[in-house]
């Protein structure tokens, strides 16, 4: 199956941590870019492309992996939802308390 990794990008280390698991469970995983040079400042333009983007990875997926810890769902994250939702992708929610991810 090919899953998308959503969420939001404050939870940077616990969905990687929940794409490495469902990568070695035999999955195709796709995530978000997580810019990791702070002395990059996107754009809006370049913040629109990331986001379209995301859309993109979306649309190649069997389904989305909500990653939501301490059940947070941010604004952007229920868009990427309601755009799977009607896209007919299966949504699947990882919901965990951040200890829980650090096994």
């Amino acid at each position: 199956m090919i899953i998308t990794i959503c969420g939001s990008l404050k939870f940077k280390q616990e969905m990687m941590k929940v794409a490495e698991k469902m990568t070695f469970a035999g999955h195709c995983v796709l995530t978000p870019l997580f810019i990791e040079n702070s002395d990059i400042q996107p754009t809006s333009e370049q913040m629109q492309k990331l986001k379209q983007s995301h859309f993109c990875k979306i649309d190649l997926s069997d389904a989305i992996l909500v990653v939501n810890v301490d059940n947070y769902i941010g604004e952007s994250t229920h868009t990427e939802i309601e755009y799977a939702t009607q896209k007919g992708k299966k949504v699947f929610y990882y919901t965990a308390l951040p200890t829980d991810l650090m096994r």
